[in-house]
């Protein structure tokens, strides 16, 4: 086991990860930037580094100074967390080129996963069902795409290869739009990505998105970890989360996880890892695999009771699986709600000094979070400042628990999305559970 690891993160995943490792007797180096000098993460370290100011590309995005952090204070290993640099294949390689171990997948299999032609290629490869669409990037003619939108169907969605958390994509209802479509989308994915290449699928009309949580060592064990129900979004991001899925057949669970174990194993995968699919008539479509931890890891590892970070760190050091497949059994429910400093209905981030903040407690409930009364929410990064995860024997009880978790919680000063979360927890169609990803969006809209 590793005597010493750096956290290459902020806010509330630095402070899960540091918490993982004081359990573990490793100690810990968290780096920061000077915009985060009293973070509760820094003050609770074996030893903290400033890496630069408030701006991320001059301290969490900047490998050199990340590096040399961990070479002053003889770390022996790097945790990315999720977000910055958790899926960068230069990081990684940039890490183990310096003689640390990088708690995560190898370089190549980030490389691989992150260009979404070549992992849905090695997910078809493996048996992982995916959407239909164009079996890898689009050809320069627009004859040929012509020729495969009209195979696969209208409406279609060109996506950027390089892409993700809900960037370069755009959905294509009409064949008169479709090249323009195209090219507005490989330009954009140059810009924004460094790799214009881009593919078509079939768009979905009204799915779930639903991912499997999956653990793999370095000796050919894998296991996957039950599922997620991560539908209730906003702009392709994920507002609140649970697991298991409401309403899916186990069967059919079971046979999409073996699956991902499978493509695991086939691409020698190693550490955390998530596979993202749409699901819709009751078929699972692959999307993406994060190869990183996922904000919403807590409700899995309170169904399992598998610490989800712990084992990423084991396997980072080289041990085995502790667990087999038969060994996962998922007990009871579990809801995540993400708090965000922001304008509950018009999503405006609302960063400054918070006066007071109580959080909620009683049974069945978790509260990850790095803030506390006096801590101000600087604006220069995402805006989420805690999640409140509640846990209960079934999908009811934690809803009920949940509710009341959200009625104590106490955060002055700052505006936070909990009313929003509030008014989710007793509308109708989410308490009978199996909303679509456009349920939300639809719902600020007044259209449901």
């Amino acid at each position: 086991m590793f005597d010493k690891i750096l956290i290459a993160n902020r806010g509330e995943i630095a402070l899960r990860v540091l918490r993982a490792c004081r359990e573990l007797g490793i100690r810990t180096v968290a780096v920061h930037s000077e915009a985060d000098n009293e973070a509760k993460y820094v003050k609770l370290a074996d030893e903290s580094v400033c890496i630069g100011p408030a701006p991320s590309a001059q301290s969490y995005l900047n490998i050199p100074r990340i590096i040399a952090a961990a070479e002053v204070t003889d770390a022996e290993a790097i945790h990315p967390g999720y977000g910055f640099l958790s899926e960068n294949a230069d990081f990684a390689e940039r890490v183990e080129s310096s003689g640390f171990v990088f708690i995560g997948p190898r370089p190549e299999t980030i490389a691989l996963m992150g260009d979404k032609v070549c992992a849905k290629d090695a997910m078809k490869a493996a048996g992982v069902p995916c959407v239909p669409g164009s079996d890898g990037a689009l050809p320069d003619d627009p004859k040929e795409i012509v020729k495969m939108a009209r195979s696969v169907g209208y409406p279609v969605i060109i996506k950027a290869a390089g892409g993700g958390g809900g960037r370069g994509m755009r959905v294509v209802h009409t064949e008169a739009a479709l090249i323009s479509a195209v090219t507005t989308t490989r330009t954009e994915a140059g810009a924004a990505f460094g790799n214009p290449t881009v593919y078509m699928e079939k768009y979905l009309e009204n799915p779930r998105h639903i991912e499997i949580q999956v653990l793999a060592d370095q000796h050919g064990h894998a296991i996957y970890l039950g599922e997620r129900d991560c539908s209730m979004q906003r702009r392709h991001q994920k507002v609140l989360e649970e697991a298991p899925a409401p309403g899916i057949d186990r069967k059919l669970i079971a046979k999409v996880g073996d699956s991902c174990v499978a493509a695991c194993q086939r691409i020698g995968y190693r550490g955390a890892g998530t596979f993202e699919f749409l699901y819709e008539n009751g078929q699972f479509f692959f999307i993406e695999m994060n190869t990183r931890v996922q904000v919403e890891h807590p409700v899995t590892e309170l169904i399992t009771g598998v610490d989800i970070v712990q084992e990423q760190i084991r396997i980072a050091a080289g041990e085995k699986l502790r667990y087999t497949q038969k060994d996962v059994h998922l007990r009871g429910h579990s809801i995540e709600c993400r708090i965000n400093a922001e304008d509950p209905f018009k999503f405006t981030p609302s960063p400054g000094k918070i006066l007071s903040w109580h959080t909620p407690g009683g049974p069945g409930i978790r509260v990850d979070s790095h803030v506390y009364a006096g801590y101000t929410v600087p604006p220069h990064y995402d805006s989420m400042i805690g999640k409140v995860i509640a846990y209960g024997d079934t999908r009811e009880q934690a809803i009920r628990r949940m509710r009341v978790a959200l009625s104590e919680m106490v955060v002055d000063g700052i505006k936070t999305n909990i009313p929003l979360h509030q008014e989710l927890l007793v509308d109708t169609h989410f308490v009978q559970g199996g909303t679509s990803i456009h349920y939300l969006e639809k719902k600020l809209a007044g259209q449901s």
